[in-house]
C-alpha cells in the first residue's frame, strides 16, 4: 500500500471518530431533554415516537399553508395599505424638513432682535441715568425764589428759615465741590449764593449775641436762654463752616459773658451759705482724750447750745448726706436765714458742690452739643468759663478745712467727694476730674491730722487728771466708740489703707487707756468689771454701725471673752475657791498619773463637800447679785451670769468626776454629795426670760 493512501486512510479514521464523539454528546443533550426523559421512562420506541412527531409537524405546516391561503387577500389589502402609509409618511418627511429650515431661520430673527434688545436696553438706562444725574444736578444748583425770600424776610426761630439754611448750607457745599470740577454753571449761582450766606450769617450772628446779651439781665434765669441756643444749635454749625470769625466770637462772647455769671453766682452764694455755719464749731481744744469737753458739755446743759457737742464723735444722722441728702436741693441762704436755721460744716460743703455739680455738667454737656468739642477741647473750653470760678472755690475751701478740727466733718464731705465723682461719670460730664482729687488732697490730710490729733490725745491722757472714776463705760471710750463706728461704717463703700492703718493705731492707743485706767482700781474684781464694762461698750456701738467681721468688733470680742471669763473666776473664788482649786490640782495630777498623793487629804475633802452643801444656793444668789449690779448692760451682765452658773456646774461636776476614782472612791463623805441636777434646778431658777 501507498503510504500516501495509509495516511488518507488514517484521517478518515480520525474524522469518524471526531463525529462518533459528537454524535454521543448530542445523543446525550438529548436524554437529558424531558420529554426524552419521559419518553424512555414508559418505554416507547424512539423511531415510532419520531415518526409521530414528524406526521404532527407535516399536518401543522399544511393548515398553516392552508390559512395564509384563506387570507390572501387580507394581506394583498394590508399591503396596499402600508404602501399608502409610506407615501404620506414620506410627504410628512418633507414637510417637518421645511419647518426645520423655518425655524433655522426664526432662530437666527430672534437672535438678532435680543441683541437689538439689549442694546436699546443700554442706550436707555444710560440717558435714565444722564438724566437723573442731570435733573439732580440741576436740583442743587438752581435756588428757588422761595429760599430767597424765606431767608432775606423771616425771622431765625421760624421754621421755614431753618429749613432753608440747611438747603443753603447744603447748596454752598455742592457748588464749591463742582467748582473744583470746573463745572461752568457754578458762575451763574455763586453770587447770589455769596449774598445768601452773608445775610443769614448776619441774621444768626444778631440772634446768638441777642441771647448771650439776655444772661445779663439781673434776676435772668440764664438757663433759658441757654436752652434757645442749644434747639437752634445749627446756626452755630453754619459758622463755624462758612465763617469762622463770626463763630469765634460768638464763643468769646458766650465764655466773656458765662465765665463772669457763674463767678458771680458761686462767689455770692458762697458767702452767704457760709453765714450758715454753726457758731460753736470744733477746735484744737475738742480732741478725744480731752478732758474739758466733758466740763463744756456739763456746762451746756445751763445755757442755750448752737451746736450738739455730742456730735464732734458720732455721725447719728448727720450720715444722710451720703445717702438721702445726697442729691437734694441745696440750701437756699435767705430761706434759711428767715427760719434761723444752722447747719453743720459737711451740709454746707454739700450744698456748695453739688450746686458746682449741676450747673458744671449742664454746662459740659451744652458746650459739646452747642459747641461741637469733645474730649481735651472740651475740657479746655470748660475750662475757660468755670476756671476762675473753681479757683475760688478751691481757695476758700482750703481754708475752711484747715480751720476745721470736725473730723466726722472732714470725712463725710470725703465720701461727699467720692460720690459726686461717680454721679459726674454717670452723667457723662467729666468736667472735674482735677477738682475733686484737689479737694481730696486737701480734705485726707486735714482728717488724718485731725485723727492722730486725737490719738496722741489719748496716749497723753493721765487717768489721774479725769477726777473721780468708776467701774461704768468711760466717756472717752465712748467717744472711740462711736467715732471709730463712724468712720469703719462710712469707710466701707470707699475704703481707705492710711485710714485703716490710723484707726488701727487709735484702737491701740485707746486699749492701753483702758488699761492704764483700770489699774486706778485697788481690787482685780473691780479692774475687771471697769474693763468688761468698757469692752462691752464699745464693741456694742462698732456692731450696731458696721460689719460683724470688721477688725475693731473681732479685737474687742476676744478682750471681752478673755476677761469675761477671768471675771467669772474671781466672782466663784470667794464661794468655790477651795473646791476650784482642788480640782484644778488633781486634774493636774490625774493628768501626770500622781492623784495618790492627794489621798491623805481626806478632812480638806469633807470640808469643800461640808461647805458647798451648807452654802451654795446662798452662794448662787449672792453671785447672782453682785454680776446683775455691777454691769451698765444688763443683757451683758445675764450673759456673765449665765457664764458663772455654768462654770460652776462644770466644776461641781468635775468635782464629783474625780471623788468617784481612786483613791476618794471609798470616803464616806462621798454620800453627802448634793446631786448635780439638784445643782442645775437651782441655776435655771436664774435663767432669763427674755
Amino acid at each position: 500500500m501507498d503510504p500516501a493512501d495509509l495516511d488518507l486512510g488514517e484521517l478518515d479514521l480520525t474524522s469518524e471518530e471526531y463525529l462518533l464523539d459528537e454524535v454521543d454528546v448530542y445523543i446525550q443533550a438529548n436524554l437529558e431533554d424531558e420529554i426524552v426523559k419521559e419518553a424512555l421512562k414508559t418505554g416507547v420506541d424512539l423511531r415510532q415516537y419520531s415518526k409521530n412527531v414528524e406526521t404532527d409537524l407535516l399536518d401543522v405546516e399544511n393548515a398553516s399553508i392552508q390559512d395564509y391561503i384563506k387570507e390572501s387577500q387580507n394581506i394583498a389589502s394590508l399591503h396596499k395599505q402600508i404602501a399608502s402609509c409610506d407615501t404620506v409618511l414620506e410627504r410628512m418627511e418633507d414637510m417637518l424638513k421645511g419647518f426645520q429650515q423655518d425655524l433655522s431661520s426664526i432662530s437666527q430673527e430672534i437672535q438678532s432682535l435680543q441683541s437689538q434688545s439689549f442694546a436699546m436696553n443700554l442706550r436707555l438706562r444710560n440717558r435714565q441715568a444722564v438724566r437723573g444725574e442731570l435733573s439732580q444736578f440741576v436740583d442743587e444748583m438752581v435756588v428757588p425764589t422761595s429760599m430767597i425770600s424765606l431767608i432775606l424776610e423771616s425771622q431765625v426761630t421760624d421754621r421755614g428759615f431753618v429749613e432753608q439754611l440747611h438747603d443753603l448750607n447744603h447748596k454752598i457745599n455742592f457748588v464749591k465741590e463742582q467748582s473744583f470740577k470746573d463745572a461752568k454753571s457754578c458762575f451763574d449761582v455763586k453770587d447770589i449764593l455769596e449774598k445768601l450766606k452773608i445775610k443769614a450769617i448776619e441774621k444768626i450772628r444778631e440772634f446768638l449775641l441777642q441771647k448771650i446779651y439776655q444772661f445779663k439781665k439781673p434776676m435772668t434765669n440764664y438757663q433759658i436762654p441757654q436752652n434757645a441756643m442749644l434747639k437752634y444749635r445749627f446756626f452755630n454749625e453754619f459758622l463755624m463752616t462758612h465763617e469762622r470769625g463770626i463763630a469765634r466770637e460768638i464763643k468769646d462772647e458766650y465764655v466773656d459773658t458765662t465765665s463772669k455769671i457763674y463767678f458771680s453766682y458761686f462767689k455770692s452764694y458762697h458767702s452767704r451759705l457760709m453765714k450758715l455755719q454753726f457758731d460753736e464749731v470744733a477746735d484744737k481744744e475738742d480732741l478725744m482724750g480731752s478732758e474739758g469737753i466733758a466740763k463744756r458739755d456739763i456746762l451746756a446743759f445751763f445755757k442755750p447750745a448752737l451746736k450738739n457737742r455730742s456730735t464732734i464723735f458720732t455721725v447719728g444722722n448727720r450720715g444722710n448726706i451720703l445717702t438721702n441728702e445726697l442729691e437734694a436741693p441745696i440750701i437756699v441762704p435767705h430761706a434759711a436765714q428767715k427760719s434761723d436755721k444752722k447747719y453743720t460744716f459737711e451740709e454746707l460743703f454739700r450744698s456748695l458742690h453739688y450746686a458746682l455739680l449741676d450747673n458744671c455738667c449742664r454746662e459740659y454737656l451744652f458746650l459739646c452739643d452747642f459747641f461741637m468739642v469733645s474730649g481735651p477741647g472740651a475740657q479746655d473750653l470748660f475750662m475757660l468759663i468755670m476756671g476762675k470760678s473753681i479757683s475760688m472755690f478751691m481757695k476758700q475751701m482750703e481754708a475752711a478745712i484747715n480751720e476745721s478740727f470736725d473730723s466726722i466733718a472732714l470725712f463725710l464731705c470725703i465720701h461727699v467727694v467720692h460720690r459726686y465723682k461717680v454721679l459726674m461719670l454717670k452723667r457723662n460730664a467729666p468736667a472735674l476730674e482735677k477738682y475733686w482729687e484737689t479737694m481730696l488732697e486737701m480734705l485726707q490730710p486735714r482728717f488724718e491730722g485731725i485723727l492722730q490729733l486725737n490719738i496722741q490725745s489719748i496716749r497723753d491722757c493721765d487717768p489721774s487728771r479725769l477726777g473721780v472714776i468708776d467701774v461704768r463705760p468711760h466717756y472717752i471710750t465712748r467717744r472711740y466708740a462711736e467715732f471709730t463706728a463712724a468712720i469703719v461704717g462710712l469707710n466701707e463703700n470707699f475704703p481707705n489703707e492710711r485710714t485703716n492703718r490710723l484707726l488701727a493705731t487709735l484702737q491701740t492707743e485707746t486699749e492701753n487707756f483702758v488699761l492704764r485706767i483700770a489699774a486706778e482700781f485697788p481690787h482685780r474684781k473691780e479692774q475687771l468689771i471697769f474693763l468688761i464694762n468698757n469692752y462691752d461698750m464699745m464693741l456694742s456701738v462698732i456692731m450696731e454701725r458696721t460689719t460683724d467681721d470688721s477688725k475693731e468688733s473681732e479685737g474687742f470680742k476676744e478682750l471681752l471673752a478673755a476677761r469675761t471669763q477671768e471675771f467669772i473666776e474671781e466672782i466663784l473664788t470667794p464661794h468655790f475657791g477651795g473646791m476650784m482649786m482642788f480640782v484644778k490640782e488633781a486634774e493636774v495630777l490625774q493628768e501626770r498619773g500622781q492623784l495618790d498623793i492627794l489621798k491623805n487629804q481626806e478632812r480638806r475633802i469633807v470640808q469643800i463637800v461640808r461647805g458647798f452643801n451648807s452654802d451654795w444656793k446662798h452662794a448662787i444668789e449672792m453671785t447672782n447679785q453682785e454680776t446683775m449690779r455691777s454691769f451698765t448692760n444688763f443683757k451683758n451682765g445675764t450673759q456673765i451670769l449665765q457664764g458663772a452658773l455654768t462654770q460652776l456646774i462644770q466644776y461641781y461636776h468635775r468635782f464629783q468626776k474625780i471623788l468617784s476614782q481612786s483613791p476618794f472612791k471609798n470616803m464616806a463623805v462621798r454620800s453627802e454629795l448634793i446631786n448635780i441636777h439638784n445643782v442645775m434646778v437651782e441655776v435655771k431658777k436664774h435663767k432669763p426670760t427674755f
